[in-house]
């Protein structure tokens, strides 16, 4: 309903109530139809719920069947293991899960207390939650206005919006009737909205909407909405699908080909469980969230905080950054960017023209001094006085000589505020006010240059306010607003604007230069956005677009998807309209970035690919929905994050990489014994040690592979790209059967040479030839001695670890009798220790040609 379209008539009409508010009777029946004031979350998961949802994944399920049949098998020693690491996994997501999601308990808090009405012609305080539908709310400066309200009274009404529209100033109320239709939610001046903030005056409303069906029970509908999957997310999903499918039917095909050769079934049911073992990569879960949890400790050190950890991630994927204005890109804080004085204006009582203007600024206003000089009141009022305190020609003796003997404050009537001083044995008038309603009560001769100076400070998105002042020998006997706010002396212009902050106009011209698209999404004035996203860099192009919402809402599906890449910035737009534009890009299978810090934000937030709020100027209801949190409000912050997601994604790759390719080693291994009339050269437990140690160790240290050079010169990763892109499916199959021919290698040779030692020395070069493996993939195309030895201490802290586990297995007697392993003499390990090495020395010749390839390619 259009409420601000009525008249204060016609709404008491409308919701059959009156100036003297509800009797009794009708309250109750009204209680009873409308229900409580609050909003209405809906219902949680239960513990139990969150539990059993970490379950629900294929390999886990594949997982627990390997442990299920190993048991059946009599191998409890490999359920146990396999048990332990899926129970792991699962508690880590479970803690994950239940700290998220609690905006709704964020918003709930919002809510107002208590509320002032008038029932029945008695004023009276009642609960918030107990407002109702034609309630009259009595508010006064301090308060949150507690439901939704079409004002019928307003003395300098000024309530701060800013969380819901993003407006950096308090917006000026009136209970006039707007008839323009299709009116924006920041341009309903006659509205108030629950939770907003009362700066100053007092007024009067009727409640029109309360609980869930205001204006932020509309925004706690939207924010119920499921969380989309991170990108991350969705590349495990899709690799764990395809590799899942890829176990069974190697399982079914080994089974098979054994029994058709006349093998035992159970013999061959043995051999299956081995491969299921070796193709699953049971640390990855962990090693991935471990690699998250180490980013996210990083990205801290930069003052961003991941609240959800695989966000950690997000951001080195994201194409769109959906950035708000206020308080993200703007310092959200009023300054005065500029004074323009009036050329005409001679100055008075000996005083410069200059200094006529800073003496105007410092007495017209109701900025209060508190401890410490800190300066409190209206942000434009403050704005103005911290303008003229810090100029030169200020003068301190104004803040004592000057005591204010009458005031006409500010109303929405006159658009002007006026307050009289005595002087010299004088009395000076100062009035502040819009241009134009100055201009009617100042002698003035220049009226074509004001109003050319304040088309252009509106242009440049700055908020303008005039000044006049006169000087009179005597107060009038009447003291109307009319005798003194006439035959003013025009002095001239202030004109404010939240400015950029500067480090965020460099951190989007990095976002640019990373392929990242820019989209402010604001629901402050059109003019002023236009104005920050020139300064700022996101308007670059001729033919990049701005909209508002009431555009936007007139505009058909087609046309909105025709114009959707081509608008920069959307203004006056309302939460709906802001989810709309973010569920439209990501159909478009770009990943979505959102930043905001106002509840009106919190939607978008939340259904984006990763949200990020502000720390300091944030509400709690956008911290809540949102994956992470700039602790410092600063944009130039993002592109650190931009930097460290593209590394945790790179370094997960090679650990993938690394992992998938010690696991093809093994598979081939096995798969492969049974065709050239070898025995099976591992069993289950040896497999599982060599893919919690020998792949586990050496992939957590590849969390800490620095960065790139060039990591924020390349364009976002595409939606649908693979995790096994750029040609790491191929390197996983070529490597790993590699590795199998080296083990299958040397298991025939042994037993050629009735070496009865032959499963320990195959057993011990699949391991450490992985540890070759690691320390040749640090890059897609730089040699491991260009890189440095030393490049990563981790990674070669973990291979000799991992060096020395594996010779314990070998040398240690009550190991060798679970993981059934003999010593081996000082030839047999050098032999061993010399074919692991050549998988090593052929990935860096792989890596060599790429190098000539690419240096051809220049040349």
């Amino acid at each position: 309903m259009n409420y601000h379209n009525l008249s204060t008539s016609e709404i008491y009409q409308k919701l059959n109530t009156s100036k003297d508010g509800l009797d009794r009777s009708e309250v109750e029946k009204r209680q009873l139809k409308y229900g409580k004031n609050e909003l209405v979350q809906k219902k949680k998961i239960s513990v139990f719920g969150l539990i059993l949802h970490q379950f629900k994944d294929v390999m886990i399920f594949i997982l627990f069947l390997a442990a299920a049949i190993s048991y059946f098998v009599g191998d409890s020693k490999d359920t146990i293991v396999i048990l332990i690491i899926v129970l792991l996994n699962a508690l880590i997501g479970f803690v994950q899960e239940y700290r998220a999601e609690k905006a709704m308990e964020a918003l709930n808090k919002m809510s107002s207390l208590h509320a002032t009405i008038r029932r029945a012609g008695h004023t009276i305080q009642v609960a918030a939650t107990e407002v109702i539908p034609g309630d009259i709310i009595i508010l006064e400066a301090g308060m949150l206005v507690p439901a939704d309200l079409r004002l019928t009274a307003s003395h300098a009404l000024k309530i701060e919006e800013a969380s819901l529209t993003g407006e950096s100033h308090a917006v000026n109320k009136s209970p006039k009737k707007i008839t323009l239709e299709n009116t924006s939610l920041g341009d309903r001046v006659n509205m108030a909205y629950k939770s907003t903030v009362i700066t100053n005056g007092r007024g009067e409303g009727v409640v029109v909407a309360t609980g869930m069906n205001t204006e932020i029970g509309r925004i706690a509908q939207l924010l119920q909405e499921d969380k989309v999957k991170t990108p991350l997310q969705k590349r495990l999903a899709d690799f764990a699908k395809k590799l899942s499918f890829a176990v069974i039917g190697i399982c079914i095909a080994l089974f098979i080909a054994g029994w058709l050769r006349g093998e035992e079934p159970v013999q061959m049911l043995l051999t299956a469980i081995s491969v299921a073992v070796a193709a699953i990569p049971e640390a990855l879960p962990a090693v991935i969230t471990i690699a998250l949890a180490l980013g996210a400790k990083r990205m801290v050190r930069k003052n961003a905080l991941i609240r959800k950890l695989p966000a950690a991630e997000t951001l080195g994927s994201v194409r769109y950054i959906c950035t708000d204005k206020t308080g993200t890109i703007t310092q959200n804080k009023m300054t005065v960017s500029d004074c323009w004085i009036s050329p005409e204006i001679q100055g008075i009582e000996n005083l410069e023209a200059d200094q006529t203007m800073l003496l105007a600024m410092e007495l017209n206003h109701d900025v209060i001094t508190a401890e410490q000089n800190q300066l409190k009141g209206d942000p434009t009022e403050v704005a103005l006085v911290e303008y003229t305190r810090n100029n030169k020609g200020y003068n301190p003796s104004w803040q004592n000589e000057f005591k204010r003997v009458y005031e006409f404050p500010f109303d929405s009537e006159r658009k002007k505020m006026t307050t009289v001083y005595p002087m010299n044995g004088k009395w000076i008038v100062v009035t502040k006010g819009a241009v134009e309603k100055l201009l009617e009560i100042s002698k003035t001769e220049n009226r074509d240059e004001i109003n050319t100076v304040t088309k252009n400070f509106a242009e440049q998105g700055k908020r303008v306010l005039a000044y006049a002042v006169k000087v009179i020998e005597k107060l009038p006997e009447e003291k109307s607003v009319d005798k003194f706010e006439s035959n003013m002396q025009f002095i001239g212009l202030a004109g404010m604007i939240d400015p950029p902050r500067k480090e965020a106009i460099e951190a989007i011209a990095n976002c640019h230069a990373a392929g990242i698209r820019l989209v402010m999404l604001t629901g402050d004035h059109p003019v002023t956005a236009k104005a920050i996203a020139k300064t700022t860099g996101i308007l670059q192009d001729p033919s990049d677009k701005i909209i508002t919402g009431t555009a936007l809402s007139k505009l058909s599906e087609q046309e909105f998807e025709d114009n959707l890449e081509s608008i920069k910035v959307f203004a006056r737009v309302s939460p709906e309209q802001k989810l709309k534009i973010v569920k439209a890009l990501q159909s478009r299978d770009h990943f979505v970035a959102v930043t905001g810090d106002g509840v009106n934000d919190a939607p978008a937030l939340k259904r984006a690919d990763i949200g990020i709020a502000m720390g300091i100027t944030g509400t709690d209801v956008s911290k809540e929905a949102a994956d992470m949190i700039l602790l410092d409000d600063n944009f130039a912050t993002i592109i650190h994050a931009v930097r460290e997601g593209r590394r945790i994604f790179d370094n997960i790759r090679k650990f993938v990489k690394y992992i998938l390719t010690g696991n093809s080693g093994e598979i081939w291994t096995i798969f492969l014994a049974p065709l050239f009339g070898l025995p099976i050269p591992l069993i289950p437990i040896q497999i599982l040690w060599v893919n919690l140690v020998s792949d586990g160790l050496p992939a957590l240290a590849f969390a800490s592979e620095p960065a790139e050079d060039d990591i924020l010169k390349r364009p976002p990763r595409k939606a649908d790209e693979s995790i096994f892109s750029g040609g790491i499916g191929v390197h996983v199959l070529w490597v790993g059967l590699l590795m199998g021919a080296v083990c299958l290698g040397i298991q025939a040779w042994a037993i050629h040479n009735e070496n009865s030692k032959w499963a320990t020395m195959v057993f011990t070069v699949i391991s450490i030839s992985q540890m070759g493996h690691a320390l040749a993939i640090r890059s897609e195309i730089k040699s491991f001695f260009t890189m440095g030895i030393f490049g990563n201490r981790h990674l070669i802290m973990a291979v000799l670890i991992t060096i020395g586990l594996q010779l314990a297995v070998v040398y240690l007697p009550f190991l060798q009798n679970i993981f059934n392993t003999q010593a081996l003499t000082f030839s047999e390990l050098a032999i061993c220790l010399a074919l692991s090495s050549i998988v090593f020395w052929f990935v860096e010749l792989e890596k060599w040609t790429k190098r000539r390839r690419k240096k051809k390619l220049k040349g």
